[in-house]
């Protein structure tokens, strides 16, 4: 349980839900900042402004999956007030205050270590990760269907990077009879491509294998899908880029070709918000627990 303790959950999408629901089960006090157009209450949970938060009793803070923007900002499909997350909250905040994310970026690593809070990042964890491929894949081939004219099998699937999205969805596509490449460099990635029956290739050699592709499916979160890439595409090719923002595609490059090129970060959250937000509220919840758990060892 996680009874008296003060939690302030941040913006994001209907993944939050979730996190509020289960966290408010395990008895938290919840401060909810980017949610005043949310229609619904939670037991044990306030709605504020960020400006009416008091930063000094906040046990735990929970941002949404992106953190903040490079300046800051709070994404929230709850509200449309600005929201800016500064260093000064966080210097506002007691020393054991710990904040939680799914991804970070430069501005936010920054106010952290400014200020020396504790910092998880929920995707760096391979269950958060390994859990969250399953909607991914399963938004992934739904983006395929629909913006394709044929079947995904017999299709030329190229998938880059094996990590874990990246195994998920080659297993997803091959699974459902595409012809299915999966590009890498790592050897033991290579490895393991082809012991699971796919056709294994080394990054190096990207433009050759993508002479004949139907389906480009990238999680690799540098620009590494570059024009000289693309240019080697057949035009009716289809690109499905499930890296963060900005993606490793070179999209503008795609669009003067004409080929369609999407960019799909954060699609657990669009196509299975209620599961991904269990996800993240279930390992949330264990995380928060054992960090109280700590706590009370050292008083």
């Amino acid at each position: 349980m996680l009874t008296d303790l003060q939690v302030a959950i941040f913006g994001g999408d209907a993944r939050q839900l979730e996190v509020i629901r289960k966290l408010a089960e395990q008895g938290a006090n919840l401060v909810l900042v980017g949610f005043d157009q949310l229609d619904h209450g939670f037991t044990g949970a306030s709605k504020m402004d960020i400006g009416e938060v008091d930063f000094s009793k906040l046990d735990v803070i929970i941002l949404p999956v992106n953190g903040t923007g490079p300046s800051g900002e709070i994404d929230t499909i709850f509200s449309n007030k600005r929201i800016i997350l500064t260093s000064e909250h966080l210097k506002r905040t007691p020393e054991h205050c710990h904040v939680y994310s799914g991804i970070t970026n430069a501005y936010l690593n920054k106010i952290i270590s400014q200020n020396g809070k504790g910092h998880t990042q929920l995707f760096d964890r391979d269950d958060v990760a390994i859990y969250n491929s399953i909607p991914t894949v399963e938004g992934t081939l739904m983006m395929v269907i629909q913006n394709t004219d044929t079947t995904i099998h017999n299709s030329n699937t190229v998938v880059l990077g094996f990590g874990r999205v990246g195994m998920s969805v080659a297993r997803a596509f091959d699974a459902l009879g595409a012809h299915v490449k999966v590009g890498a460099r790592k050897p033991e990635h290579l490895a393991r491509i082809s012991e699971m029956g796919f056709i294994p290739f080394h990054l190096d050699h990207l433009q050759k294998e993508v002479t004949n592709t139907d389906v480009c499916i990238n999680t690799i979160p540098f620009q590494i899908v570059t024009s000289d890439v693309i240019s080697k595409m057949p035009t009716q090719t289809l690109i499905i880029d499930l890296a963060s923002k900005p993606g490793g595609t070179d999209f503008k490059y795609a669009e003067k070709r004409g080929i369609k090129a999407l960019l799909a970060p954060g699609l657990p959250g669009i196509v299975a918000p209620k599961t991904a937000g269990q996800i993240l509220g279930n390992v949330l919840s264990q995380l928060i627990g054992e960090q109280m758990s700590t706590r009370k060892g050292k008083v």
